[in-house]
């Protein structure tokens, strides 16, 4: 089985903002996908971004939404923040040339 993603040519980089149960969940479906890497997570706090990564094994962390937003590393951002940040955060994350998911209607 082909481990990469058709387009990249290897896994696809998610960065995960923010820490809470959607965020955890969405990570555990990532993770069992082959063409997906977790390779990133931000959270509103050093402390924050730290568990989350070391819960799920993510190699960087970032303290802010922002750092994560200008990790050039990234093909992805999945936005896991309080509903009425969604519509600010991924156009941080746009902003910054990210590709963004957010399952909400803006």
């Amino acid at each position: 089985m082909n481990r990469f993603a058709p387009i990249a040519g290897r896994a696809v980089r998610w960065g995960i903002m923010g820490t809470g149960t959607i965020a955890s969940d969405f990570v555990r479906v990532l993770q069992s996908l082959p063409e997906c890497e977790v390779a990133a997570v931000g959270s509103r706090s050093d402390e924050g971004a730290a568990r989350f990564a070391d819960k799920y094994g993510v190699a960087t962390r970032h303290g802010s939404y922002e750092a994560l937003a200008q990790d050039a590393s990234l093909d992805v951002v999945y936005v896991a923040t309080p509903s009425l940040r969604h519509v600010d955060d991924s156009l941080l994350c746009l902003s910054a040339g990210r590709h963004v998911l957010c399952e909400k209607a803006m």
